[in-house]
Formats: structure tokens, sequence, C-alpha cells
């Protein structure tokens, strides 16, 4: 062990707490106050400088400490004690574990019957709105911004006296799990809750797809969708109340996708 060196894990400064968007890493830039500029409009790697031909080093621990955030996101488990925290019931699609989920799509998407005969029978029926929780592609999406998202908009919901049913929560959940759900409880909106494939950017984007009497097999551009849900794109309390103007308009129009005229 090298002596005066403090190696304990909690002394290790966690790279990915530092604000890169702060940050010009450029040595003598030109024009420092365009840089700054630039750098506040997008979460793009930009003056991020170069020794030699090659990044910085901080640059390169930085990129491979949110790719390495990125892969854990996708590949870790929703925390359990989150999903309590919403009271939220648990059921599962086809797919038995996460590396199937990852590899096939398409069981991520359909439930056993006995699932769906589950789902009947701890949810109310024909609801204005359905809502459900989905882990998808980010675990930590969910962790992130579903409990404040799903506050605001039942809040919001029944304010405007539009009927809400039982959310839940699906596990190895994708998009389109939602038309399954639709047309078991006959919902007339029914709206997910999901983890995005994370980026490099952020691992905690999270997304809400709504779909207007959702049918299983129905075209894509059907659903209405609001994404980059996190802290620093829109915050899940203001996306929650847009999401509820966006429902109340389905409801009027009776549409949804591309029909939806916003």
């Amino acid at each position: 062990m090298t002596e005066g060196v403090d190696f304990r894990e909690d002394n290790i400064e966690d790279i990915r707490e530092r604000n890169i968007q702060q940050e010009i890493f450029i040595s003598s830039p030109l024009d420092l106050k365009m840089i700054r500029a630039l750098k506040k409009t997008t979460p793009a790697r930009i003056a991020v400088g170069r020794s030699g031909p090659r990044y910085k080093t901080s640059t390169l621990l930085r990129f491979r400490a949110d790719h390495a955030a990125a892969r854990d996101s996708v590949i870790s488990k929703t925390d359990q004690r989150v999903i309590e925290g919403m009271n939220l019931f648990s059921v599962k699609t086809l797919c038995r574990d996460k590396e199937e989920y990852l590899t096939r799509p398409d069981l991520g998407r359909k439930f056993s019957e006995e699932t769906i005969s589950l789902i009947k029978e701890r949810c109310i029926y024909q609801p204005d709105v359905q809502i459900v929780v989905g882990d998808g592609l980010s675990s930590k999406a969910i962790e992130a911004n579903a409990r404040d998202v799903l506050l605001s908009l039942t809040a919001g919901l029944k304010l405007y006296e539009i009927s809400v049913g039982t959310p839940f929560f699906i596990k190895y959940a994708r998009v389109a799990a939602m038309d399954y759900i639709s047309e078991a409880l006959q919902a007339k909106v029914t709206c997910i809750l999901i983890g995005e494939r994370p980026g490099l950017a952020t691992a905690q984007s999270m997304s809400a797809y709504l779909a207007y009497e959702a049918k299983v097999g129905m075209v894509e551009n059907r659903r209405t969708v609001v994404s980059n849900i996190h802290q620093d794109g829109t915050p899940p309390v203001e996306a929650g109340a847009y999401l509820v103007s966006i429902i109340q308009q389905m409801l009027f129009q009776q549409a949804s996708g591309l029909e939806l005229q916003i």
C-alpha cells in the first residue's frame, strides 16, 4: 500500500457529479463568452479540449463513467421500495429475465393469460384513463421521475373529474404492452410511463406514451409521446401537468397520435 494515500472507496470523487456544462477545457479560448453561451444550449460534449490528437484524461474518464452509468441503468432492476412507495402492485410481461427482455422485444409487449386475469381482477374497469409504469430500458429513470409524474398526473386528472383507473407497475415492459392493457380494461386513454434507452447525456430520461382506445397491433402513429422527462429536461411535476392537458384533448377529440390536433 502506498504510504500516505487513502484508497478507501468513500474517499474517491465521483467524476459524474461535476457539471461539465460549466467547465471549459480549451486552453486560452478566443471567445470564452461565446463558448459558455453555446454550452448552455446543448448537453453535447463541446469545448472539451485535447492533448495532442487525443482527448484529455478528464474528458475520457467522464465519457467512460457516463457510458458505464447508461449500461448499469439498462441491466439493473427497479428498486422494489420505489414501486411500493408509489402504492403499485406489480406484474411482468412474458420475459423471464433481463437478458431475454433485451434480446426478445416481442415478449416485452405481451402478458400471460394469468397476468391479464390478475390485471382485470385488481383494476377498475372502463376508466377514462389507465396509467401504468414500466421499467423499460432505464430503471434509474423510473426511480428518479415516476413518483412525481404520477402524483402530478393523477391529481390533475381528478381535479378535472376525469376518472383514473388503478395504476400498477410492469416489469420487463415495452411500450406496446399498453395495448394489451387497454383492451383488457377497456380504458379510453392508456398512458405508460417508461424508462427510455439511456444516453451519455443522462441515464434518467423517462417518456410517457399515450393512446386513445389503444388496440393490439395498431400502427405506431396512433401514439402520442412526451419524452425527455428528467431534471435537466422537462421536470417531472411539469410533465405530469402537461400530460393532463394532452389527455383532456384526447378525450375531447377522441383521437391520439397524428390524428390529435394540439
